[in-house]
C-alpha cells in the first residue's frame, strides 16, 4: 500500500513539475515582452511603405500554437506589424528569397536568409531592418522561433 502512494505522489508531482516547467515556457515571454507599438506609430509608417503583404493562419506549417494574423509592411529600414502573432520565446524575423511554411522547407535555406532582428512582443510591433539588408533583395517575411527550431509564419511581400 505504502509504495502505491509513493508510486501515485511521485507521479502526480511529476506531471505537475511537467506542466508548470510547459506554462513557464510559454507564459515567460508574453509578462516579459515590451508594450506593444502604437497604432498611430504603424500606421505612419505604412503610409511609407514600399511592400505590403498579410500573415495568415492557414499555412501548412502553422498550427494552433505557431501562427499569424497581421497586415505586414515593408520599408527600406522597418518592418511592421499591424495584427498579432502567437507568442512563444527567441522569435526572429528573417527575409528569404523564397516564401516557405514549414520547419523542414525554413532550415533547408536559413544559410541564405537574411537576419533582420528580434521580435519581442507579439501584437503591433515594429522591427528596424540593419543596414546592410536590403529588403529589395527579398521577397518573403518570415517568423521562426530559434529555441525551438518552429516555423511561426510567413508572408510573400513581392
Amino acid at each position: 500500500m505504502k509504495k502505491k502512494i509513493i508510486f501515485l505522489l511521485t507521479f502526480s508531482h511529476g506531471i505537475a513539475l511537467v506542466i508548470g516547467v510547459g506554462l513557464g515556457i510559454y507564459l515567460l515571454p508574453i509578462l516579459t515582452a515590451p508594450k506593444s507599438s502604437s497604432l498611430e506609430e504603424i500606421q505612419k509608417i505604412e503610409k511609407n511603405s514600399l511592400y505590403q503583404t498579410e500573415f495568415v493562419k492557414n499555412l501548412k506549417g502553422s498550427d494552433l500554437l505557431h501562427h499569424g494574423e497581421a497586415m505586414v509592411t515593408v520599408t527600406k529600414n522597418k518592418i511592421t506589424v499591424n495584427g498579432r502573432i502567437t507568442p512563444g520565446p527567441d522569435y526572429k524575423l528573417y527575409l528569404t528569397n523564397q516564401f516557405v511554411e514549414t520547419e523542414k522547407d525554413f532550415l533547408s535555406i536559413k544559410k541564405s536568409a537574411q537576419y533582420v532582428g528580434e521580435v519581442k512582443t507579439f501584437s503591433n510591433f515594429i522591427v528596424e531592418v540593419p543596414n546592410q539588408v536590403s529588403v529589395n533583395d527579398c521577397n518573403t517575411i518570415i517568423i521562426w522561433c530559434e529555441a525551438f527550431n518552429e516555423f511561426i509564419t510567413a508572408a510573400k511581400y513581392r
